[in-house]
This record gives structure tokens, C-alpha cells and sequence, in this order.
């Protein structure tokens, strides 16, 4: 789990694999609305290091070999605050696409 908090009080704790399969990179993301590319395998997914760059994100380093995602601070917060929304949609995705989660 990475925890953040806000100014505003509101904290999050992020599984690492949910950080990682909505990386906002475009190799996750793509290169537009619709072009998202579905993650899979992700389960044990650890960060390694967790790298600032300036004052307005961080890049995570991911065991994986995943480390293009750029996380700002506001992406952090939406990822927080619709955790599990976006969770329920990537746990129907897979399911969609015929992956089983090996928990």
C-alpha cells in the first residue's frame, strides 16, 4: 500500500496494484480517451522506489519494470477518492476479457 495525504485532511491508502494498472501513462492509459490498454498479471506488482519530480507528482518505480507513469498530485487524489469505482470497473474489465485474478 502507498498512503497520501492531502492538505485538505483526506487520507488514501493505494493497493500497488491498483497504483499500477491505472498508471496515467501512456503506455497504460494510450494516447486518448477509449485507448486504454487493459493490465494484466499485476497482482504482485511491488514498488521499488518511489522518485520526486518537483513539487507536483512522483514516478513509481514498479518491480515489474514499469516506471513511465508521472503521479501527480491531483492524479493521486482522483485515484484516492474513486478507488473503488475504478476498482469495480478494472475487476469487470478482466472479467470481460476472460482473466482470472490469481489473489
Amino acid at each position: 500500500m502507498l498512503a497520501v495525504a492531502f492538505d485538505s485532511g483526506e487520507q488514501f491508502e493505494l493497493p500497488f496494484e491498483y497504483l499500477r494498472v491505472f498508471s496515467p501513462s501512456a503506455e497504460v492509459s494510450g494516447h486518448g480517451p477509449g485507448q486504454e490498454i487493459l493490465q494484466i498479471g499485476k497482482e504482485r506488482v511491488r514498488i521499488t522506489a518511489i522518485e520526486p519530480v518537483g513539487s507536483y507528482a512522483v514516478r513509481l518505480i514498479f518491480d515489474d519494470g514499469h516506471d513511465t507513469g508521472l503521479y501527480s498530485w491531483s492524479v493521486l487524489y482522483e485515484l484516492g477518492k474513486n478507488h473503488k469505482q475504478n476498482w469495480e470497473r478494472y475487476l469487470k474489465r478482466l472479467k470481460d476479457a476472460g482473466y482470472q485474478r490469481k489473489e
